[in-house]
């Protein structure tokens, strides 16, 4: 069992940046692979990027890839998602997920991640 909470959100103007956190509690963070997703008003939750358990290997979304980086400190038990030249169409509530299986590839489906956090909220402004 992992507990997730995210932090970072707020408001930003388009171009701007952001870094989000996800804290993670118990002993087994270093073993899952992490993943950010993200949910718009009226839209369904879709991927974002992903990384590996040790971090050696990341995965992104086409959309978000060259302005968004994943990342993660498992001394600290936190992953990150660093966003950069942040446009209006990113405007959504975040969420960090925690995938405890062995795959080959990362996942980028949300019902392959057991464990969610609660969401925080980034808007940009245009």
């Amino acid at each position: 069992q992992v507990q997730l909470v995210e932090s970072g959100g707020g408001l930003v103007q388009a171009g701007g940046s952001l870094r989000l956190s996800c804290a993670a509690s118990g002993r087994t963070f270093s073993s899952y692979a992490m993943g950010w997703f993200r949910q718009a008003p009226g839209k369904e939750r879709e991927f974002v990027a992903a990384i590996t358990p040790g971090g050696a290997r990341t995965r992104y979304a086409d959309s978000v890839k060259g302005r968004f980086t994943i990342s993660r400190d498992n001394a600290k038990n936190t992953v990150y998602l660093q966003m950069n030249s942040l446009k209006p169409e990113d405007t959504a509530v975040y969420y960090c997920a925690a995938d405890p299986s062995v795959r080959l590839l990362l996942a980028v489906l949300a019902d392959r991640y057991d464990y969610w956090g609660q969401g925080t909220q980034v808007t940009v402004s245009s």
